[in-house]
């Protein structure tokens, strides 16, 4: 089955296309709420107020980003299931192509510039570059090949029963109602 995004038959799926979609689910991610429920023991210690500002709430305040909506959080997790179209033994390329879709949602800057990246991973960073345009071509060509799958392929189950049962009985002559043991 072809990945939602693919399901436009006129979506262009280029190297421009998974990037933005890739920046798009690291917005996404970040996002999303830090903190939430947790099972961990709460304290009812009540925080003591040292001033009068921070009483009265005149310190500064804390910019959030919006929190995403449904459909932008499962865009973000197919987005984010298209890392694993890079093989496993290119797990460089995985790490790469994934910490550089990772941005800040207030001031959309790249949380790993390439040249974080390139001391991190002990590489010039014009060869993280090269990295990162590899492990996006090895997407696109996987989501391509997806995308020719799913257009040969039934629709539903149904259909693909139907498609296995033809191809099985190929070159032979339909089975008659007379011939099948009652």
């Amino acid at each position: 089955m072809a990945p939602d995004c693919l399901s436009d038959p006129d979506q262009v799926v280029d190297a421009r296309f998974v990037t933005y979609r890739l920046e798009e689910a690291g917005i996404t991610l970040l996002s999303l709420p830090s903190q939430g429920w947790s099972t961990r023991l709460r304290t009812s210690a009540i925080e003591v107020v040292r001033a009068a500002a921070e009483g009265y709430g005149w310190g500064a305040a804390r910019v959030r980003p919006a929190i995403p909506s449904a459909a932008a959080i499962s865009r973000m997790d197919e987005a984010f299931s298209w890392l694993q179209l890079i093989p496993v033994e290119r797990y460089v390329l995985r790490r790469i192509v994934g910490a550089r879709s990772l941005i800040n949602p207030l001031t959309e800057k790249h949380l790993f510039p390439w040249r974080r990246l390139g001391t991190a991973l002990g590489a010039d960073h014009k060869a993280i570059q090269r990295w990162h345009a590899e492990g996006i071509a090895l997407i696109v060509a996987a989501l391509l090949r997806g995308k020719a799958h799913a257009e040969t392929s039934p629709a539903t189950p149904e259909a693909a029963r139907a498609q296995a049962r033809t191809t099985r009985r190929r070159g032979r002559p339909p089975l008659a109602a007379a011939a099948l043991p009652t």
